[in-house]
Parts: C-alpha cells; structure tokens; sequence
C-alpha cells in the first residue's frame, strides 16, 4: 500500500495546491502584472510621443531645408542679376570713358592745329618783317637814298604781297 500512496492524490493537498495556486495567480496579478503593464503603457505612450516629436522636427527640418533651397536659389538669382547690372555698368562706362577719351584727343588735336598755324603765322610774319628790312637796307643801298616812311611802308607791302604771291 505505500506504493499506492506515493502515486495516489490527497484531497486536501490538492485543494490546498489549487487554492494556494489561485492566490499566487490573483497576487502576481495584482502586484506584477499591472505595475508592469502600467509602466508599459506610460514608455509606449512616451514612445509614441518620441515618434510624434521626430515626425514634426523631420517636417519642420523639411520646411526649413526648402526655405533654405529657396533663399540660395534667390541669393543665385540676386548675385546674377547683380553681376549682369555691374557688367552692364562697366561696359557703359568704359564706353563713356572711351568717348570722353576720343573727345579731349580731337580737342588736343585741334588745339595742336591752331597753335601750329598761329605760329606759322607769327613766323611768317616775322620772316616778312625781316624781309621787308633786308629789303630796305637793299633798296635804300641801290637807290641811295633816304626813304621816308610811306615810302618805307609801301614799299614793304608791295614786297610781301610779292611774297605772298610767291608762297
């Protein structure tokens, strides 16, 4: 009979086993399960807060790497168009500069001109007055004589209209 009694089942240790099961269930329950699926509750919640978080910081990284794009596509236009304003401005310029350039050398080159025949005047005038002395001292040595002054004048004039006629 003792064989019997190691494999049979007492009924009051199995109930004892089956309420002392019940209990450790409702205490796990209780004490175990809900704390943790608490604390899984409050880390998924601030999971999908994380994740809330990282999708508004990516739109706004987005919004703020377009408006970026944006303000260096303009920047680009800008630089362009500032560019083509000053290539613009500098060929004007040297164009201006290029015309005031040509205008003072005309105006040198006339100046040069005039100055040139005042002084060819001056020294055809200088060369009649030597002229007209030379010829003086000639006349007066072939005439011998005293010539007075309109003799002197008109004699002059009509050598360099002579000369004049001459050149």
């Amino acid at each position: 009979m003792q064989v019997q009694e190691l494999v049979g089942i007492v009924p009051w240790t199995f109930i004892a086993q089956i309420c002392n099961l019940f209990i450790q269930m409702y205490l796990i329950k209780r004490f175990l399960f809900k704390p943790i699926n608490e604390m899984l509750k409050k880390r998924q919640e601030m999971a999908d807060a994380e994740i809330v978080e990282a999708k508004k910081a990516k739109d706004e990284a987005c919004a703020m790497k377009n408006e970026y794009e944006q303000n260096m596509l303009e920047a680009k236009n800008k630089a362009n168009e500032i560019l083509v304003n000053a290539q613009k401005t500098a060929s004007i310029q040297s164009e201006k500069l290029i015309k005031e350039a040509s205008a003072q050398a005309i105006a040198m080159k006339a100046k040069a001109e005039n100055e040139i025949a005042q002084e060819k005047k001056k020294a055809v005038n200088e060369v009649k007055s030597e002229i007209g002395g030379i010829a003086m001292d000639i006349a007066g040595k072939v005439i011998e004589r005293e010539i007075n002054e309109e003799d002197h004048a008109k004699l002059i004039e009509e050598f360099i209209s002579n000369v004049g006629e001459a050149s």
